[in-house]
């Protein structure tokens, strides 16, 4: 039969208790590691979302000053047409008036 003493089975609980916590606070150390790494990326990830909706509110601010929208392009190109029509047909005019005299 074995026999252990009460201080031994002290020692021996005592010890695994101890092993049960170092295991416990290591696997929590490890759990808080991985939320600071993902607060650190979802931060990263925020700041750069920041700076590309930035960079698309400045291009939005440039789009009327560098394009031209398809509806204005064909108006102003019908007001040239109209206006060289017009010229081209006062110099019609002019040559007939010309070969008249």
């Amino acid at each position: 039969m074995i026999t252990i003493s009460i201080w031994e089975l002290v020692t021996v609980g005592v010890s695994l208790l101890a092993g049960m916590f170092g295991i416990v606070k290591l696997l929590l150390g490890q759990f808080v590691n991985r939320i600071d790494e993902r607060f650190e990326k979802a931060e990263r990830d925020s700041q750069e979302w920041r700076r590309f909706e930035r960079e698309f509110m400045e291009f939005k601010g440039n789009l009327p000053i560098e394009y031209v929208r398809r509806e204005d392009f064909v108006r102003n190109q019908t007001v040239i047409e109209a206006k060289l029509d017009g010229l081209a047909l006062k110099f019609e005019n002019f040559t007939l008036k010309m070969m008249e005299k």
